[in-house]
């Protein structure tokens, strides 16, 4: 049997969750092990939100000259694109962001990092397979922060090889002429959208009606309409694959089409699975994944805490910080402290972006609730930018104007919904944010169009103009 050594806090996995963890667990001035089975460095930083950023704004980039045309520029039609050496530079900025969270790992964990795959024998007992042997690692608390793995369903396999998922797009040696990408959240419109502005085609498929998780429908229709002109949208739809002699061909109802490339782009699932829980005597819930208290990050009333991707909650980057830190700071404590979640937040970069803040629409109650609307094409700055299309949507309480929720299509909506996050984690309402100043032309007017369209809504309570502080009130 292999020997076992004592630490006082043992890590599994070393992405953000789990750096994030180690900093408290060394804060504290525990003993600790890191294990990861590698590849290190972060899933942001590897395959998620880095790279797809850098195929984001090379896209764009490419694009712009389609707009230049109208400012008088001349022989734009004569321009061309390496997609290889766009693709190679691509992984170059990924390698960059990659080593930079490998070289902070290494500083941090320095001779405690063990690199090898883990399963629990007990709650607290780890057994570890590395290069060199196994390893047993026992250890008065654990911190499972052990990622997430792209979702690769048994139905893609007759067309396996002609199929990536975002782990392996950015390996690619180039990128083909004709692309269809299953799965239109976040990342696979991010990613379609990329594609689709550096020239390729793309087809984009989902079961769900609506693109990049949107839930308002009029918000809805407006990113169809907005994305639709760059991609081809097969929404709301089964789509079947059959295999052809060069490549994939995708059908939907009367429609079909043909594709050199198939990315699955259908979600990520927690890198749980092989970890011997239920054996270990883990409390599971349906789907097999640890239960466990989001205040704490406390599986059960077990020693054990899990953050970031492994807990299938909130797969973001800077809810996995959070979590990581709440997990590293319980776990190297004898009681637990129970810690406020800040307000959701999620933003796709799809350029007008779409972004989702506080109480999504559909979890809106029937009645009580207001909805202040503004649109691009009454807002200069959006106008200016050619961004009239953009939409932005904010959910507030009929009776004091307290914002809920937001959601936008929307040019620089990454920092409206900064805004708006913040806004409705402090509690307030459109009357006190009108307080505020906007300064002219800018997109964030937009949000001042949309809160003052909420307090039209309220009943009227005020006697002083609109946006004004009366002189000693604050």
């Amino acid at each position: 049997m292999p020997s076992e050594i004592f630490t006082e806090i043992a890590i599994l996995g070393a992405g953000s969750a789990g750096l994030y963890a180690l900093r408290e667990v060394r804060r504290a001035g525990r003993s600790f092990v890191i294990i990861d089975p590698s590849p290190l460095g972060t899933t942001c930083a590897r395959v998620g939100c880095m790279p797809s950023k850098v195929a984001l704004h090379a896209g764009a980039e490419w694009a712009t000259r389609k707009t230049l045309t109208h400012l008088g520029v001349q022989g734009v039609e004569n321009l061309s694109i390496n997609l290889s050496a766009i693709w190679a530079r691509l992984r170059e900025q990924r390698d960059f962001f990659s080593s930079s969270a490998i070289a902070k790992l290494r500083t941090a964990a320095g001779e405690h990092l063990l690199e090898g795959s883990a399963r629990f024998i007990e709650p607290t007992l780890l057994e570890v397979s590395t290069s060199t042997g196994v390893q047993r690692i026992r250890a008065k608390a654990v911190v499972i922060a052990t990622g997430s793995r792209p979702v690769e369903p048994a139905w893609l396999a007759p067309v396996q090889d002609r199929t990536v998922t975002t782990d392996a797009l950015f390996e690619l040696p180039t990128l083909p002429a004709r692309v269809g990408i299953l799965g239109l959240g976040a990342i696979g419109l991010e990613m379609g959208l990329a594609l689709s502005r550096l020239g390729v085609q793309v087809l984009g498929a989902d079961l769900a009606p609506q693109v990049g998780g949107i839930t308002d429908p009029v918000l809805g229709e407006c990113a169809r309409a907005r994305f639709g002109r760059e991609m081809d949208l097969w929404l709301g739809v089964e789509t079947r694959l059959e295999r052809t002699k060069t490549g994939v061909c995708l059908r939907a109802g009367e429609r079909e089409a043909e594709v050199d490339l198939l990315l699955a782009a259908l979600g990520r699932r927690p890198n749980t699975d092989n970890l011997n829980l239920q054996a270990a005597g883990f409390p599971l819930d349906a789907r097999g994944n640890p239960r466990f208290d989001p205040a704490t990050m406390q599986v059960g009333d077990l020693p054990v805490f899990i953050a970031g991707d492994a807990n299938a909650t909130r797969p973001l980057m800077h809810e996995a910080a959070d979590e990581g830190t709440i997990a590293g700071y319980n776990a190297a404590r004898e009681m637990p402290t129970r810690f406020a979640r800040k307000v959701t937040l999620g933003i796709a970069f799809s350029n007008p972006d779409i972004a989702s803040v506080g109480a999504r629409f559909d979890t809106l109650p029937p009645e009580g609730v207001v909805i202040g609307t503004a649109s691009g094409d009454k807002n200069g700055r959006a106008r200016i930018l050619g961004a009239t299309d953009s939409l932005l949507r904010v959910y507030a309480d009929a009776h004091d104007g307290r914002l809920l929720g937001a959601a936008m299509v929307a040019a620089g909506g990454e920092h409206l919904a900064h805004l708006l996050a913040w806004s409705i984690q402090r509690g307030e309402t459109a009357e006190q944010l009108l307080q505020l100043p906007f300064y002219h032309p800018v997109i964030e007017e937009m949000l001042q169009t949309a809160l003052q369209d909420i307090v039209r809504q309220l009943p009227a309570s005020r006697s002083h103009p609109l946006g004004l502080t009366l002189e000693g009130s604050v």
